[in-house]
């Protein structure tokens, strides 16, 4: 009894991948909550500069070392 199957040529590879996560090191971790202080501690001249407001600086300060994804 041969076993029939609708799957395109490659199998379920293409069905199986998950979509890739931010991989969370503590040298990453570490890296945001360097970076983070830093954008909390720059005057609104620099915050101009690089064009993020106070309220949105405060906000990526505030963030958990681990939340490492990128937000709009």
């Amino acid at each position: 009894m041969a076993i029939r199957t609708t799957l395109p040529l490659g199998g379920l590879s293409q069905f199986t991948a998950a979509p890739k996560a931010p991989r969370l090191s503590l040298r990453g971790m570490w890296r945001a909550l360097q970076t983070r202080r830093q954008l909390a501690e720059m005057d609104d001249r620099m915050l101009r500069d690089i064009g993020i407001s106070r309220v949105d600086a405060l906000r990526e300060a505030d963030r958990l070392p681990w939340d490492l994804i990128p937000r709009p």
